[in-house]
């Protein structure tokens, strides 16, 4: 779905132009000062031109739309020159961002001086108006130009963006994952490569490409940067020629193949590469397989040439994939989510829930808890409850916060520190968490828009809680859960069970809540039965008893142990997924239970999932009066206190707690 910016609709106001007469003037982005700066002119004497008042023959492109098209401006924005050259070079990608572009030209009769773009912001892809009128100084473009000056899509698309933003200055100095993302509708995660160059593992270093490779064909954009420590060394050149501070564009990302002719495919070997574009137009690696470098003699020319190696200084230029980690500090990867059903690829199912962080006195209903390190407050936070159904699935989470860069007030201009940390809870979990539980993951709290996290989950339930780092600060957010099946997120917002009439009357209503976490079993086994030995017994044939009984040693020594839990609580029950041929199953298996009649013991029953019917293995009855437990018991043949014990004993551990709220 596209929706409007600002309830602007392009078509009604290029036909309300074409009635008048006259070429559109945006109102709400005029050409004045108040476009360009939050305050004051830094620039000079600035004139707004449209493209025929700049060159004869304007266009939207020239020769087709490339990364080579875009040079920087006077605007510290390579970030988004960067991602507009990533954008560049993936067509499904830039004609969503520039719709109808056949029809947006100078020179037919549907000109009116209106132009159209659109950008996924905060969950909906949004179309931006603007008219042509762009910045010059002295007859040309003070900010984002083509090589061609007849040429301008990257110009066109940069005021769309700034007014966007709120003005051009609110792009002068940005990140290039928000780009990334707003271009695609993608998820950008942020990889520190100087973790992975101090370990110097090849392994890591042959895993991380793999990974940079299957985005790049897939259609994702990626980026990179060298990060600056002390902000006077800003867009410092360095001796490698490379440029500290600085947005670069991963252009290209392939593996080699090394030498020519026959010798090439007979020895089959390859190096990891990465063609990389600096925005500036100019100034390129200068190391190994920078362009003029003896190691292309190594590759045949038609491998040069399907890699399009071109000997002239125009800002693009290969390395070695363990030459660009020992380099670069961060790169950017902007993931395509596939989450259509009819694909050749992976298909996510993708959960989007849109929420808000809102202070308020009362405990109960705060929801700007702030992170972990504010113990008091932080499960006070907004909380999602979602499944993982299967063993173990790929979960990914982005987390991100509404913009605040196009806000007037300079203060409020900033991005909050924002992350999320994530819990495994009970199977049956309806109400909020009240005590921290088993934590599994999380991200790094950052003042980004969005940050991101990749994580294998197990069968289970989960809690992810959004939070800003510090309490009390309020701000709406935008939380997306990708998993290979549904996971049937929600979010919580009950405390407790519902107090009701007919609760209250009947004293029905909870008194006690109580958690009960089987953690593992060991020396699981069947035991023979006396009737199986009776019946064999009774057979009048002896060969056909040898036989049987050769099939059942068979069985007993083939058959798998599956076993799983059912915890039970008053008519509630909860089941475990089974593990496969243990007989020593680590469970990790909670449930909780708003318990009304305390007299009534827990019941824990173990089982083995067969094929034809599954095998009692033994259960244990746990009685809540003692208070918390935590120990191991001996299974037992049935619930009595005089009955047979069985092979194997489990261990759990039992909380419980008459506030409601306590777990």
């Amino acid at each position: 779905m596209v929706v409007p910016y600002d309830g602007q609709t392009f078509a009604s106001l290029r036909m309300n132009a074409l009635q008048n007469g006259r070429l559109f003037k945006d109102p709400r982005f005029p050409a004045s000062d108040k476009s360009l700066f939050y305050q004051n002119n830094r620039i000079g004497d600035v004139i707004w031109k449209r493209p025929q008042e700049l060159c004869d023959n304007p266009r939207l492109f020239v020769d087709g739309i490339s990364a080579h098209d875009l040079n920087q401006g006077q605007l510290g924005n390579c970030w988004f020159v960067a991602a507009c050259s990533s954008l560049a070079s993936q067509e499904v990608l830039w004609r969503k961002v520039i719709p109808d572009h056949k029809n947006q030209v100078w020179h037919n009769t549907s000109y009116a001086g209106i132009f159209h773009f659109r950008f996924w912001r905060f969950g909906k892809w949004v179309d931006v108006v603007v008219d042509d009128r762009l910045p010059t100084v002295n007859g040309k473009l003070i900010y984002c130009h083509s090589n061609d000056p007849s040429e301008f899509w990257s110009a066109l698309v940069e005021k769309a963006y700034a007014k966007l933003c709120g003005c051009y200055e609110a792009l002068d100095g940005g990140n290039t994952a928000d780009a990334l993302t707003d271009f695609t509708g993608g998820v950008s995660q942020l990889i520190n490569l100087t973790e992975i160059a101090t370990k110097n593992d090849g392994e890591n270093s042959k895993e991380l490409f793999e990974r940079v490779l299957k985005v790049h064909n897939r259609g994702g954009l990626i980026s990179c940067s060298i990060k600056v420590t002390n902000t006077n060394n800003m867009e410092d050149k360095l001796p490698s020629g490379l440029v500290m501070g600085h947005a670069y564009a991963v252009t290209d990302v392939r593996k080699v193949k090394l030498g020519r002719g026959l010798m090439a495919t007979l020895k089959s070997e390859k190096v990891n590469m990465i063609r990389i574009r600096n925005p500036w137009g100019q100034s390129e690696w200068t190391g190994a397989w920078s362009d003029s470098s003896d190691e292309w003699k190594q590759v045949s020319k038609s491998e040069r040439e399907a890699m399009c190696v071109v000997v002239q200084n125009d800002g693009e230029f290969w390395m070695n994939f363990d030459d660009f980690i020992t380099n670069f500090t961060d790169l950017i990867m902007c993931r395509l989510i596939n989450t259509s059903h009819v694909s050749l690829h992976k298909t996510w199912d993708e959960v989007l829930v849109r929420g808000s962080w809102r202070k308020d006195k009362n405990a109960m209903r705060n929801r700007a808890g702030g992170c972990a390190n504010n113990k008091e407050s932080f499960l006070q936070n907004p909380q999602y409850m979602f499944k993982v159904k299967k063993s173990v699935d790929e979960v990914l989470i982005s987390l991100q916060q509404k913009d605040r860069v196009a806000t007037e007030k300079e203060e409020q201009r900033q991005n909050l520190a924002i992350g999320f940390d994530i819990y495994r809870v009970e199977l049956n979990r309806k109400f909020r968490m009240h005590a921290p539980q088993q934590k599994v993951g999380g991200s790094t709290y950052m003042n980004s828009r969005s940050v991101f996290q990749r994580t294998d989950l197990k069968y289970g339930r989960y809690v992810v809680i959004p939070t800003t780092y510090d309490a009390n600060l309020e701000g709406e957010f935008l939380l997306r859960i990708f998993t290979d099946v549904p996971c049937h997120c929600k979010e919580l917002t009950a405390d407790v069970p519902r107090r009701t009439c007919c609760s209250c009357l009947c004293g029905s209503y909870p008194s006690l809540v109580t958690q009960v976490h089987v953690l593992k079993a060991e020396g699981l086994a069947v035991e023979a039965s006396e009737t199986s030995t009776l019946h064999f017994m009774s057979i009048k044939r002896p060969f056909l008893l040898l036989f049987l009984f050769y099939i059942i040693c068979i069985w007993r020594v083939c058959a798998d142990y599956n076993p799983y839990v059912i915890i039970s609580c008053e008519g509630v029950k909860v089941r475990s997924i089974f593990h496969q041929r243990t007989r020593s199953p680590v469970f990790d298996t909670k449930a909780v239970f708003y318990r009304k009649k305390l007299n009534q013991p827990i019941s824990i029953e173990v089982y083995s999932h067969n094929m034809m019917r599954d095998t009692f293995l033994g259960l244990v009855t746990v009685s809540t009066e003692s208070g918390d437990i935590e120990e191991t018991l001996q299974l037992k043949e049935n619930a009595n206190s005089g009955a047979n014990t069985l092979p194997g004993t489990i261990t759990i551990a039992v909380v419980s707690s008459a506030m409601l709220n306590g777990i």
